[in-house]
C-alpha cells in the first residue's frame, strides 16, 4: 500500500489504519485471477474472505469477457451484415440472379441471414466462454466446421452456378469478418 511500511507502523503522513487492523490489508499470495489478502497478524484471514475475494474476482472476469464478447459480436455482425448486403447488391448488378426453384433471394435477406445467424455465433461464444476449458479454440473449431456446412445448401438448392459461388463466397466473408472479432475476445483457457 502507498504509504505504508513493512510493519504496523504507518509512515510519516500516511492516514491511521481502519479500527480493529493493526494495518492496512496487504496482499499475501496472488495467482493469475486470485489472491489472498491479510487485514492483520499472519493467518487473521478467514476462509471465508478469501473465498469472497476469489468469488468477486471470477465473476468481474467472466462479466468483462462477456461483455466483450457481445460488443465485438454485436459490432461484427452488423459490419458483416453490412458488407455481405454490399456484394450481393454488387453481385446482382452484374448479372447475379440468386433465383432457385424460381423466386430470387430479396436483398434484405442478405442482411437479415447474416444477422441472425452471426449473432447466433455470438451466443455460442458466450456459452463457451463460461463453459468450455479452452473457449477459443472450441469457439473456432466450432464455428469454422458450421461455415463449411453453411455452404451445403448454396450446392444443393439448385441455384446456377453463378449464384452458387457467390452465396458461398458471401458465408466465407461473414465467417472471416466474425469469426476472428470474437476469437480475440475469448480466454485461450478458463
Amino acid at each position: 500500500m502507498p504509504g505504508a511500511t513493512d510493519g504496523d507502523t504507518p509512515a510519516a503522513g500516511a492516514e491511521p489504519p481502519a479500527p480493529g487492523f493493526s494495518s492496512a490489508p496487504r496482499v499475501v499470495s496472488a495467482a493469475p485471477y486470485s489472491w489472498t489478502c491479510q487485514n492483520g497478524p499472519p493467518g487473521a484471514v478467514a476462509e471465508s474472505e478469501t473465498e469472497t475475494i476469489m468469488s468477486v474476482l471470477t465473476a468481474t472476469a467472466t462479466g468483462s469477457t462477456t461483455a466483450s464478447v457481445w460488443k465485438g459480436g454485436v459490432a461484427a455482425a452488423a459490419g458483416a451484415s453490412i458488407v455481405t448486403t454490399a456484394l450481393a447488391a454488387l453481385a446482382s448488378a452484374a448479372g447475379v440472379s440468386f433465383e432457385a426453384g424460381g423466386s430470387a433471394i430479396p436483398l434484405l435477406g442478405f442482411t437479415q441471414l447474416t444477422a441472425v445467424f452471426s449473432l447466433v455465433g455470438v451466443a455460442m461464444a458466450v456459452v463457451m466462454a463460461r463453459v468450455a476449458r479452452r473457449p477459443r479454440r472450441t469457439f473456432v473449431r466450432t464455428t469454422v466446421a458450421l461455415t463449411v456446412l453453411s455452404v451445403v445448401p448454396d450446392a444443393t438448392f439448385g441455384f446456377d452456378a453463378a449464384s452458387a459461388a457467390v452465396l458461398m463466397t458471401l458465408h466465407l466473408v461473414a465467417a472471416l469478418i466474425v469469426i476472428p472479432v470474437v476469437a480475440r475476445r475469448l480466454a485461450t483457457t478458463r
